[in-house]
């Protein structure tokens, strides 16, 4: 029998990006700085979506766009362009849609935001959520009703977590793992919530509260055991120039994601996420940075490194058939509107 669930399941805030690169320095007060690299589209929560959508993944998105012209742009690129399932989302009269501008900048970004909180809350979106293969989700200090009910429906529930702001990490947060099949934070966040002093040490920590918990690290790749199989995995990043980083640990989790789905090896998974995230960087914005299989493939099919070829060898039966179209990569400026 088919299984006609989506495959992804996601809620949460999404935002219009502008996303400037290519800056000699970060401006200062009274400066201006001109620079030749810009790019625009989804940001937020579509971060996730469209990398999750560009593997073939059937994505169904929770989220709240503005009756304005940024939020019918990434209305249109999502639904129209992606091809992601906005049954769930709503538009809200009246309530402008967040704008951030992002300087990216040395490996890393600058963001101002603009914007409101939304008038439904996730719990109001998702109601009784439907049934889903997995959600990806962002757990936060104030556990949502959803993702109880999810998990009780037997979806895998993927999860990360970001920089606390009050720097308390509270161990708290912690607890909403037992509802979650795999965390997947970053060193910093890994390191504070479990109180200790390297990656590895975390990952130790999280093994015993998480089916799989994987634990990534910038430029040193990234770590993970997966409990179920009984495999540990240790990976370096790729070796790339860095454009803009933003979206790029969206990136990340919705490639394991897809790769999980498949039930590839843990090293695989591993492998192929760091590979993703590192193709995500090197193109303006965060979703639509995303490389999907087209960008892998292409990347495949272009390598002449002997050793990467080897140590990506795998994708040569991993690789679906037809990667699809090329992707659609940030423009400059949202197109016109054809009437």
């Amino acid at each position: 029998m088919d299984d006609d669930r989506p495959d992804v399941l996601l809620t949460g805030l999404l935002f219009y990006d502008l996303v400037l690169t290519g800056l000699g320095k970060p401006p200062t007060p009274g400066e201006e700085i001109w620079t030749g690299g810009m790019g625009c589209g989804p940001g937020g929560i579509a971060n996730l979506a469209v990398a999750a959508a560009r593997f073939g993944l059937r994505t169904s998105l929770a989220t709240v766009f503005g009756d304005d012209l940024y939020g019918e742009y990434c209305r249109d690129v999502l639904c129209d362009q992606e091809d992601i399932d906005l049954s769930l989302s709503r538009t809200a009269d009246g309530w402008p849609t967040p704008v951030t501008v992002s300087l990216a900048h040395d490996h890393d970004r600058a963001l101002v935001t603009h914007g409101q909180e939304p008038p439904y809350s996730q719990d109001a979106l998702m109601g009784d959520p439907p049934e889903a293969r997995t959600a990806l989700v962002h757990i936060e200090a104030e556990p949502r009703a959803w993702l109880a009910k999810a998990a009780a429906n037997g979806t895998h529930i993927f999860a990360d977590v970001g920089w606390d702001p009050t720097q308390r990490w509270s161990t708290d947060l912690l607890d909403q793992l037992s509802l979650c099949h795999a965390f997947l934070p970053n060193e910093t966040e890994a390191m504070a919530y479990t109180r200790t002093d390297s990656a590895i040490a975390a990952l130790g920590t999280l093994s015993e509260l998480v089916p799989v918990a994987v634990v990534t690290r910038g430029g040193d790749g990234a770590v993970a055991v997966d409990q179920t199989t009984g495999e540990y995995a240790e990976v370096p990043a790729l070796d790339v120039d860095v454009l803009d980083a933003t979206g790029a640990g969206d990136v990340f989790g919705a490639s394991f994601v897809a790769a999980s789905l498949d039930g590839w090896p843990l090293e695989e998974r591993l492998k192929f996420a760091v590979l993703s995230a590192g193709l995500s960087v090197g193109r303006h914005g965060g979703a639509l940075a995303a490389p999907g299989w087209y960008g892998v493939d292409r990347w495949w099919r272009s390598l002449t490194d002997p050793e990467l070829k080897r140590t990506y060898g795998f994708l040569a039966d991993r690789l679906p058939d037809d990667p699809g179209p090329p992707v659609a990569y940030a423009p400059v400026t949202p197109p016109a509107r054809q009437n």
